[in-house]
């Protein structure tokens, strides 16, 4: 009788290393993290009490945890040398934000107050079917669409906690990388909304907004005079000036816009449109710009929002990025119900925002780079590998193989005590941004 095979043994799989477990641990604490924060945000709606003894210790929390994780992280030499790219992306930033800013005054003075005052707002669907909504559904969920759940900071700060959970090793570093995207993408956005604002100016959604807000004068500035108020309506009017092409109406008289004296910058009077009460400087006026008070296609908002979401998606993934996308679509139905902005507004916004995060890939991305090299290099010597294999030479072999190994690998070329200095700088430079960020946002 044929003996039967023995059945072959089942491979013993090594256990799963401890790095692992702890990277698991730390991933799923970043998405508890995050829940944590807005949670206990909100609670500043609910009981103030609670979230005035709450809000200071997770705040306590989380910065112990990251200045007791900064000494262990592995890759600072990464973050170092991201370093520039970061520091350039600020600047890009922060001058997109003060073109931005000027834009902003420019729209919301240029055409006078009586324009805002008389001029009705736009239709807007998006703003029907939310008031038909509250008729029809529930009270309780009327109230949650209405609820102040998430503003502006909370999205920077989520995306300040995706870039430091870099250290924890959550996300793949470095964690300036990943911030240098997210700010050069800011500035981009930023600059396409300026350019798309400034082409055509929308009324507000809320007429109200410049007389509360701004002192500029009844009339337009003297640009508007000409080129637009005696055109702006009668189709008689209209149809003559396309047809001449050319502007033919005598303008009429307006007060003398106040001019005052600043210097180098005396060019940003006609833009700005000063009056004597607004300060003595352009800087003042550009902080009171805001968000404006003619409709800014798109919104700001939602872009800040779509940007924190679609680098949480790439990078983290999981329940939480579904979290923070679900707080997009209630941010986006909120602009909209409190009259911020028009719908088209937050629609653009959206599909902007994710267009622009994956243009700029280049910057970081979640992929694995390291991988990445090897594989390029390994394409290159190919064909000699295969030569040394068909002439059994092993030392060309090995010579080989190492040099895929070797650009797979990333350069370390700082001293321990630059790293270390390096580290406390930025550690120190981020916390300031962050207190910088949350105080300029803090009025929305």
């Amino acid at each position: 009788m044929p003996k039967l095979k023995a059945k072959a043994k089942r491979p013993v799989l090594p256990p799963p290393r401890a790095g692992g477990r702890r990277r698991s641990f730390a991933v799923g604490w970043l998405g508890l993290a995050a829940a944590a924060y807005v949670g206990v945000d909100y609670l500043r709606h609910l009981s103030p009490a609670w979230h005035g003894r709450l809000q200071p210790a997770l705040w306590a929390v989380l910065a112990l945890v990251t200045a007791a994780r900064a000494p262990f992280y592995r890759r600072w030499d990464a973050e170092l040398r991201a370093a520039p790219r970061f520091l350039a992306a600020l600047a890009f930033m922060l001058a997109a934000f003060l073109c931005e800013a000027i834009s902003v005054r420019f729209v919301s003075t240029v055409l006078g107050l009586q324009w805002h005052r008389s001029t009705a707002p736009l239709p807007d669907t998006g703003q029907w079917v939310l008031l038909a909504l509250n008729e029809k559904l529930p009270q309780t969920v009327v109230d949650l669409l209405r609820a102040h759940i998430i503003n502006l900071h909370h999205y920077l700060m989520l995306f300040i906690m995706l870039g430091f959970s870099a250290l924890f090793g959550c996300i793949k570093g470095p964690g300036l990388g990943i911030a240098s995207r997210y700010m050069f993408t800011m500035a981009v956005g930023r600059l396409l909304r300026a350019i798309t604002f400034l082409a055509t100016i929308l009324p507000s959604a809320r007429p109200w907004c410049a007389e509360a807000r701004y002192q500029i004068p009844d009339h337009p500035h003297p640009w508007a005079q000409k080129y637009y108020a005696p055109y702006a309506s009668g189709a008689d009017v209209i149809r003559r000036v396309v047809k001449e092409d050319m502007p033919y109406a005598v303008v009429q008289d307006y007060p003398a816009e106040y001019r005052p004296e600043w210097g180098q910058m005396s060019f940003l009077v006609d833009i700005l449109r000063p009056t004597s009460g607004e300060g003595p400087s352009w800087y003042h006026l550009l902080k009171r710009a805001s968000g404006g008070c003619s409709d800014l296609m798109y919104s700001g908002h939602m872009l800040v929002a779509v940007l924190t979401a679609m680098a949480w998606t790439e990078a983290y993934g999981g329940w939480v990025s579904v979290a923070i996308w679900l707080l997009v679509v209630h941010s986006a139905q909120r602009e909209i119900r409190e009259r911020h902005h028009y719908s088209v507004d937050c629609i653009v916004a959206i599909y902007v925002g994710i267009l622009l995060w994956r243009m700029t890939g280049f910057l970081w991305s979640a992929k694995e780079t390291n991988q990445s090299r090897r594989l390029a290099k390994l394409d290159k010597v190919q064909n000699r590998l295969f030569r040394a294999a068909k002439d059994s030479d092993m030392i060309e072999i090995r010579s080989l193989l190492n040099e895929v190994e070797v650009a797979g690998q990333e350069k370390k070329s700082f001293s321990q005590r630059v790293i270390l200095s390096f580290a406390a700088a930025m550690i120190v430079f981020t916390l300031l941004c962050v207190l910088l960020a949350f105080t300029l946002t803090s009025d929305g």
